[in-house]
Formats: structure tokens, sequence, C-alpha cells
């Protein structure tokens, strides 16, 4: 067995790893189909290095966090950021958050068109629309996620986009769109505080696949940000954070599609569980279409080992699901796989899926 296909073996190895029982041994087929191999010590050996580095991810984490508190502490007593947010009142502002408090909800109001409302021409929720998409979703529960894209493309095409974070099951998609609608408009919602390695995904997506994916980016920076509101927003109120660099950023994306691609699966977590394969999206506004929405963690890996799918090298770090920077962190062996988001906050979902 050549060098490239014994690592690409261990890379389906590694992910199928994930996908199952910790107490089970695996038996994996490598990429060249030549061999069937039993490989029981590689896998404890494996777990064992994945509880270690998940425990020093979360003693370096905490160290961070601590760090990053007493310097912004330190700045407010010099007088470098403000105690509080400049230019708002008390009865404006959010408020401060500890760890594990309920969070506020934060949303949009202002009463204009958004999404499919706001497109030329409209398409609106009628209950023709409402129908057809029960109807169209159930009919998909058994279609592939290549025949659940096109069926979107087809319905929706040129007012069909798709959103992506550059996680495994986004990557996958845009391997699927590259087949069957190239031309489909792509964004990503760069808060400003995603991985460098998330990032960088952009640039293997225009390289493999000849796509560029848009950046979408809110008005103030980083920097910006922070200052106007005394610090790290995401440490005290990460549902603010989200919608203010995240969630808004969405609404005017969407704003003049009729349909978006998401990528969620249901078995990520209970949020996700009972979303439909295509439905009407009321947060944003049109129509939502989750072609993986049928389809396992196993799955997703088994496609992007066999079709060699640029993904995310955190993924191979214990990072299952990859957001912000600050609010992402590694997880141990047997939590859900969006358990290192926003550890600590009564929060499992950013906004867009929930």
């Amino acid at each position: 067995m050549d060098q490239q296909n014994f690592g690409l073996g261990l890379i389906g190895f590694h992910r199928l790893a994930q996908a199952e029982d910790f107490a089970r041994p695996v038996v994996f087929v490598f990429s060249t189909g030549a061999a069937r191999v039993s490989c029981p010590m590689l896998y404890l050996t494996k777990w064992i290095m994945f509880v270690v580095f998940g425990l020093l991810r979360q003693i370096w984490g905490g160290k961070s966090m601590r760090a990053a508190s007493l310097n912004h502490k330190k700045k407010q007593e010099n007088g470098v950021l403000p105690s509080r947010p400049v230019d708002k009142s008390p009865e404006e502002s959010h408020g401060q958050f500890q760890r594990k408090s309920p969070l506020q909800v934060v949303s949009i109001d202002s009463g204009d068109p958004r999404g499919a409302l706001a497109a030329s021409p409209p398409l609106l929720p009628t209950d023709d629309l409402l129908e057809e998409l029960k109807s169209e979703s159930e009919r998909l529960e058994s279609a592939t996620p290549q025949q659940i894209l096109l069926w979107g493309v087809e319905r929706f095409a040129p007012k069909f986009t798709m959103a992506t974070a550059f996680g495994p099951e986004g990557m996958t998609i845009i391997h699927m769109l590259a087949e069957i609608a190239p031309d489909t408009p792509i964004f990503n919602l760069d808060t400003g505080y995603q991985f460098e390695e998330t990032l960088r995904l952009r640039d293997e997506v225009q390289k493999r696949y000849g796509i560029d994916v848009e950046l979408k980016r809110p008005q103030l920076s980083v920097e910006e940000y922070e200052r106007v509101n005394g610090g790290p927003v995401y440490a005290t109120d990460p549902n603010r954070c989200c919608f203010d660099r995240k969630l808004s950023l969405l609404h005017d994306a969407a704003r003049g599609h009729h349909a978006w691609a998401s990528a969620i699966r249901r078995d990520q977590s209970p949020d996700r569980a009972k979303a439909p394969i295509v439905g009407w999206d009321r947060k944003f506004q049109l129509v939502k279409v989750s072609p993986l929405a049928n389809w396992t963690k196993r799955e997703v890996w088994s496609l992007i080992a066999s079709q060699r799918i640029p993904y995310n090298p955190l993924h191979d770090q214990g990072y299952p699901s990859v957001g912000c920077r600050p609010c992402t962190r590694a997880v141990l062996p047997g939590e859900d796989e969006r358990a290192g988001r926003w550890s600590g906050f009564k929060k499992t979902e950013c906004g867009l899926h929930d």
C-alpha cells in the first residue's frame, strides 16, 4: 500500500472511529480496498491520546479565559477601556451575564421585509407555498443529498444560496454543489473571531472547485466592537455577540434570496432533531433546504475520505464542531459533538438553526 493511500486510510479511520461507541473495536477498510484490518490497539491508543488532549485543552482554555478576564479588568482600571459600553444608557444595554446564567434572547424587530419577502419578485409564505414545502419535504425524506440539492436549485435558482462555516457538512455540500450547480452563490459569516484554520479553507475551496466563497463581515472590526462595548462581549453575553456579529450578517445576506442551503444534521443536537428536509425559515424569512438532515456523521466523513474533500485540521485535534475561536473548545470522549461550543453557558446554538 503506498504512503498516500495509507495516510488517507488513517484519516478515514480517525473520523469513523469518532462516530462510533468508544467501547467498540473498529474494523476499517483502507481506501485501496486491498485489505481489511482490525485495529483495536490503534483505536485504544487514539482514545487515550484524545482524552489527554481534551484535558490539556480544557486546562489551557481555562487559563486563557482567566487571563483575558484579568487583562480586561486591568485595562478598565487603567482607563484604557470603559467600564461599560459607551453611548448606551443602562436601559439600552443588554446587561452583564455570568457563566451558567440564563441568556437574553436577541432578535430583529425592525419590521422591515427580510429574506424572500425583500426579493424581486418576493416569495411569500402563502398557504399554497407552505403546503408545497411540506409535501416536498416528505417526498425528499428518502432522497439523496444530491437529489435534494438538485431540487432546491431547480426550484429556486438563481435565488438559491448557501451559508457555510466550512465544517465537514458544509464542505460536503460545497463538493456536491460544485458538481450540480457551481454558480450557486456561497458565503461565510466572518465574525472576526474565526480560527485561521477555518479561513484557510476558503482558499482550498477556490483551488479545488474554482468557487469563491464571499466573506460577509460586520461593520465594526473586532477591535472597534470590543472598544465600544467595554471588552469582549462573548465573555459575558454570547447571545448578543452571536447576534451582532453573525445573525445580523445572515439577515443581510439572505435578503433578496428565495432559499438557502443548510448543512445541519438531525443527529447533531436536540435542537436539530426535528428539522425538516425543506421548510419555511421563519427567522430569516426564506425557504431552508437541509440536504444532510438524514445523514450521519459517519456518512459525512466517509464521503470526505473517499472523495478527498478538504476539511478543517482542527477536527483531528478533538474539535468535532468548530465555531468562533474564543467560544470553542475540544470535546472529551462521550460528550455531545457540540459540547465544546459556548462551554459554561446555557447555550448550544448560535441562533441560525434554533
